[in-house]
């Protein structure tokens, strides 16, 4: 080879080496290190709701190559399933995976972030989350708690409970002493129940000795395991409370406001998938389980016409009440209930007469 040739080949071979090195610094910076904490409300027993978050971290991760990574604890190792939020906003974590309707008791408004008695269900909620401003409305009002929301999860419609004693009428709710927290509880008490607080794992025994009458919880994969059936078989539908219960995952904003914007943008679509997956993976788990349960012994009930009607009533005179003290409950209420109506009419013609008709084919 003459010289002039190897000169201009060594050349270049040079400059790719040259550009070759200085791209890896570039690559690196582009997905920079972050190591985050995140704390669930929930027990790793309850597999499918706990899954969420992990769900998140591994997405997260995959699509950083590892570089943001997001240490998922179960409720109790860092701090208790319902100050997840508390830790959130302190900055004591980056983050947490739990349901908005466990802090209603700091303002009313946080229901309508997970589910509130006759409001959306699962798909609805998404819909309004997404495309019915849901996301906006909610993010502004949680900013006063120094957060960012974005939906993690569904339950998709739950039960209504178990009972000690069959329910045949709203007079059978006089004095029932019943595990249900929240906007629900509220609604219940007006009709005469004395709702109560329970953490999860207290409920079995509250139930057995007498203490509570009845318990709601979630759904038949998750009823299964805490075991109710043998000690309150009367199993009523539906929860009426949480026509599709939604999780969230709250992200301290400062924390988020320093992440890179392509890890903002990867943050939200793990979510969005965490969100969809746990509906696909109750929707799949709680048919089997359902069965399992009526075969030990488990008596399913509908929830008597009186009792549906005057909790709804209930409802609205609650939600009346809390609007004229609350405006940020109100607005929230007040897009809900629009939305609501509007997907009822569609559901109404579609949804509605498709399911209907295929439930009647199997019966038949």
């Amino acid at each position: 080879m003459k010289r002039r040739q190897f000169m201009k080949s060594a050349g270049a071979v040079g400059a790719v080496a040259t550009a070759s090195t200085l791209a890896t610094p570039a690559i690196a910076q582009s997905n920079p290190k972050v190591n985050w904490r995140l704390t669930s409300s929930f027990p790793k027993s309850l597999d499918t709701i706990y899954g969420g978050a992990e769900a998140l971290s591994k997405a997260v991760a995959e699509a950083t190559e590892g570089n943001f990574q997001i240490q998922v604890f179960a409720a109790g190792e860092l701090v208790p399933g319902l100050q997840a939020a508390d830790a959130v906003t302190s900055g004591t974590l980056e983050m947490c995976h739990t349901c908005s309707y466990y802090y209603v008791g700091k303002d009313p408004a946080f229901c309508w972030g997970t589910a509130a008695p006759f409001g959306l269900n699962g798909r609805q909620l998404n819909a309004w989350f997404y495309y019915g401003g849901g996301n906006d409305l909610l993010n502004a009002f949680y900013a006063k708690y120094g957060f960012v929301g974005l939906p993690g999860g569904n339950t998709g419609t739950q039960m209504g409970g178990w009972f000690r004693k069959e329910i045949k009428s709203v007079a059978d709710i006089q004095g029932l002493k019943m595990r249900i927290g929240g906007i629900g509880g509220r609604v219940l008490a007006k009709l005469g129940a004395v709702p109560q607080q329970i953490a999860g794992g207290d409920i079995y025994p509250a139930l057995e000795k007498g203490t509570i009458d009845a318990a709601e919880w979630v759904g038949p994969y998750d009823d299964e395991k805490l075991g109710f059936y043998k000690v309150a078989p009367h199993y009523y539908y539906p929860g009426w409370w949480e026509g599709g219960a939604a999780l969230h995952f709250f992200i301290n904003q400062a924390k988020f406001n320093e992440l890179p914007k392509h890890y903002q943008s990867i943050l939200k679509t793990a979510a969005a998938y965490a969100n969809v997956d746990m509906q696909a993976k109750y929707d799949a788990v709680n048919p089997p389980a359902i069965k399992r349960l009526v075969q030990s012994g488990a008596q399913l009930h509908p929830f008597p016409q009186d009792v549906m009607e005057a909790s709804l009533k209930a409802a609205n005179e609650l939600y009346a009440e809390i609007s004229k003290e609350n405006a940020e409950f109100k607005k929230l209420h007040d897009a809900v209930i629009a939305f609501r109506n509007d997907e009822y009419l569609w559901w109404q013609i579609a949804e509605f007469g498709y399911d209907r008709f295929m439930i009647a084919s199997r019966r038949g």
